[in-house]
Order: C-alpha cells, then structure tokens, then sequence
C-alpha cells in the first residue's frame, strides 16, 4: 500500500475590515487613581500644638486636673484620651511624692531652706 504525503499549507485570507479606531479615553481615566487613606475621628491625630496646648491646660491646678480626668476617661479621640492618661498618671506620681515628703518632713526642710516658711 502506498502512502500518500499531503502538505498542508496555510491559507490566508486577508478581509476587510470596517473597524473604527478605538476612542482615546481621557487621561484622568487611565491614569492611576490615588485614594487618600480617611482616617476615622476616634483615631485623628493631634498636632504638635494641640499637646503643647493640652499639656498648658492640664497644669492649670485645679481646673486642668478636673478637665485631664474628664479628658483621660470621655474624650472620643483614643490619641487625646491616651495622652490625657499619662498627665493623669503624673499628676498621681506628684502628689504620692508631695505626700511622702510632708510624711518624712523633708519638705518643711527644703522650704525652710528656701526661706519660704
């Protein structure tokens, strides 16, 4: 028996097309989209002035230990609420020192070194 070979060849066809050109879109469209992280309020951070104002009014004596207490335990924002609760820690530190020293009478020492009394 013999085998036939059959080659195959390519067939090309070359059609006409009435494809339009593709629409240039507009650059604002192609351009990667920059999304701007929202940060929530409870989270906002406070600026540089905002501690150096806070920490002024936390030692006003009476009035700012009142309003850091308020601050430390309702403030929605948690950075505020934070940093109300360290000054809160040190004003306790700095009255279990003033006590100490009044127990130990050794502030009426210093004071009495000072002239003061």
């Amino acid at each position: 028996m013999a085998t036939k070979k059959t080659s195959k060849t390519a067939k090309t066809t070359t059609k006409t097309t009435t494809r339009r050109p593709a629409a240039r879109k507009p650059m604002t469209e192609t351009a990667p989209r920059i999304v701007e992280a929202t940060i929530p309020d409870e989270y906002r951070p406070i600026g540089m002035w905002g501690y150096f104002g806070y920490q002024i009014l936390f030692a006003i004596p009476v009035i700012g230990w009142i309003l850091c207490i308020g601050f430390a335990f309702m403030a929605n924002n948690r950075n505020l609420r934070n940093f109300s609760r360290s000054q809160f820690c040190w004003l306790i530190i700095y009255i279990i020192i003033f006590c100490a020293l009044v127990g130990m009478g050794a502030l009426k020492t210093i004071l009495e070194a000072f002239s003061v009394i």
